[in-house]
């Protein structure tokens, strides 16, 4: 039977089988008990803290912050050693997207610093060659990297310090050598078959060969690439040598970028969306990003007593997915670039429509095809993450990447870095808001997130990983609001995925999808969604956190992912 949604949750576990896990009763804290899975405690510092997936990009941040820079400066210091140390997920080859909390003004900005197709490019152009998509690799598959341009931005409103300034840790790195650390030495070795195929890639496979673990790499190419941009300024990347460089590349690879469409890209500040969750006010950025399926899932989600419920029981999992495929049906039909299309954006996040929104799911079974809701009938947007604060109040959460892994698979004339691949986000479909047009930004998947408490900042974080981002938004902000876990806490607590179902953008209109779940859930739960319909899988990536919660007094408790190499430092 479908039970109606504005049941009180309180009883419902009692349909399960079994009452409410309660988190934390024996009334002290004991982290075998209440938090068995957490790996360690989360960092605490007062003078300014920095949290990314590599120790030494924390360092190269930590390090401008002490010499007097702010959480801007810093997060783009190590923004710019991730590129050096991570050439598979980021570098200034791919986009940046930002939320910046401003000390003076007490303001939120948004930053979508992501790049435009070709102005040469069109669906006939690819349709025309038997072409039924843009090739996931090579150089068709490249949009104009924003990166740069957006670190330029930035230091511009609210850094103090130059772009010279905040590149030179990552110039130091490239030219001296880093060892690569554990999880990153054992993914870039199972690469080393599709680099090889790559003749341009060569610079990441010295001697012929991947590096491994506590293997030292040097590139000295992305070093000299580097000090054209401190020396030049972002006009280097766009309109200089390096674009030039790019652009000859192109030509010579069969593709389609010009000098007219790096000397046009321009970055855009824009008003970060929200939603307002049990009292916290969360906040994402508007398309062509997703950040707006993580607040359709807690718009939600927020109807229901899920901390009643507990996360170990199978219905808080259920009604997790069910969230979630709703809000990936309206993805796939209302997410573009606003530039080109209209974005009912106020209908998607209010209060009725997800109230509408919740009336579809069954507490019983697991819906197959999703169709999007109309949001229009209300009246009323691979990777690496980083956040960073500092003394003075400021702070940003920023992610940038170049798409899948190693982006394009393609690196210009010794340049040192991959170029992204997110042109083959495009749909060729007339019908869809992202069909490919000239001058568009993509569909991106990447997105930052920072939540408000009585407007002031109270968690800035984000969750890499595509498709598993705003999953894992979502999940993290419940495990801290529902379940009051610490940053640190909400972080190492089991995930689960749900992949295809209504992304229609990739083809999958048929089937209830696949759920994975990590191993922190008891087996009760996957047994009950089975039975529930739910078809459950094994493996998956469950995405890489970074996250500074704001505590009075000005101190600043920061956490990173146990399932990558990060690390969270502060001072």
């Amino acid at each position: 039977m479908l039970m109606p949604h504005s049941l009180t949750l309180l009883a419902l576990p009692l349909l399960l089988g079994g009452p409410a896990m309660a988190l934390g009763s024996s009334g002290g804290y004991d982290r075998e008990t209440d938090y068995p899975h957490t790996s360690r405690s989360a960092v605490m510092a007062t003078g300014g803290m920095v949290a990314t997936g590599q120790p030494l990009a924390t360092q190269a941040g930590l390090e401008v912050l002490r010499q007097g820079g702010n959480a801007i400066d810093a997060a783009i210091a190590a923004n710019a050693m991730l590129g050096l140390i991570e050439p598979m997920n980021c570098g200034m080859g791919g986009d940046l997207f930002a939320i910046v909390w401003d000390a003076k003004t007490k303001q939120l900005y948004g930053l979508n610093a992501s790049g435009r197709s070709p102005y040469a490019t069109s669906v006939e152009y690819f349709t025309s060659r038997g072409m039924k998509a843009i090739p996931g690799r090579g150089p068709l598959s490249w949009s104009v990297p924003g990166c740069v341009d957006g670190w330029d931005t930035l230091l511009r409103r609210f850094g103090t310090r130059s772009l010279a300034q905040v590149l030179e840790p990552a110039i130091a790195y490239a030219e001296r050598g880093f060892p690569l650390p554990e999880i990153l030495g054992a993914d870039w070795s199972g690469a080393a078959q599709g680099l090889s195929e790559r003749p341009s890639c060569s610079c990441y496979l010295p001697g012929g060969k991947a590096p491994g673990k506590g293997d030292l790499f040097r590139n000295p190419n992305l070093a000299a690439a580097y000090r054209l941009v401190a020396k030049g300024g972002r006009d280097e990347f766009y309109r200089g040598e390096i674009a030039r460089r790019i652009v000859k590349y192109s030509q010579e690879a069969g593709g389609l970028f010009s000098l007219r469409d790096f000397a046009d890209h321009t970055s855009t500040w824009v008003q970060p969306v929200s939603i307002n969750y049990r009292g916290y006010d969360v906040y994402e950025l508007p398309p062509n990003g997703q950040g707006m399926a993580a607040l359709e899932m807690l718009n939600i989600l927020k109807g229901y007593d899920l901390a009643a419920l507990g996360r170990d029981n199978p219905l808080f999992a259920h009604l997790v997915i069910e969230a979630k495929k709703l809000a990936w049906a309206d993805r796939a039909r209302y997410y573009a670039d606003p530039d080109f299309a209209q974005i009912p954006i106020k209908g998607l996040l209010s209060d009725s429509y997800a109230e509408r929104q919740r009336a579809r799911i069954s507490f019983e079974r697991a819906a197959a095809v999703v169709a999007p809701g109309d949001p229009w009938a209300e009246k009323l947007d691979d990777t690496v993450y980083l956040c960073a604060a500092d003394g003075q109040g400021n702070a940003i959460s920023l992610i940038q990447s170049i798409a899948g892994g190693w982006g394009s698979y393609e690196v210009p004339d010794g340049l040192g870095f991959c170029l992204q691949n997110r042109g083959a986000a495009f749909s060729f479909d007339p019908q869809r808001p992202s069909c490919l047009r000239p001058h568009m930004r993509p569909f991106h998947t990447i997105i930052p997130a920072f939540v408000l408490k009585d407007g002031r900042p109270w968690f800035c974080f984000g969750v890499m990983g595509g498709e598993m981002q705003p999953q894992g938004h979502a999940q993290v902000l419940i495990n801290m609001i529902d379940f009051g876990m610490d940053p640190q806490q909400a972080a190492d607590a089991a995930r689960l995925r749900h992949d295809g179902v209504s992304d229609a953008d990739a083809g999958d209109t048929e089937g209830i999808g696949k759920v994975s779940l990590e191993s922190g859930f008891p087996p009760q739960v996957r047994e009950r969604l089975q039975a529930m319909g739910h078809q459950l899988t094994t493996g998956g990536f469950f995405g890489g956190y970074q996250g500074i919660q704001f505590l009075p007094g000005g101190v600043l408790v920061g956490a990173t992912e146990v399932r990558l190499d990060g690390c969270a430092a502060g001072f």
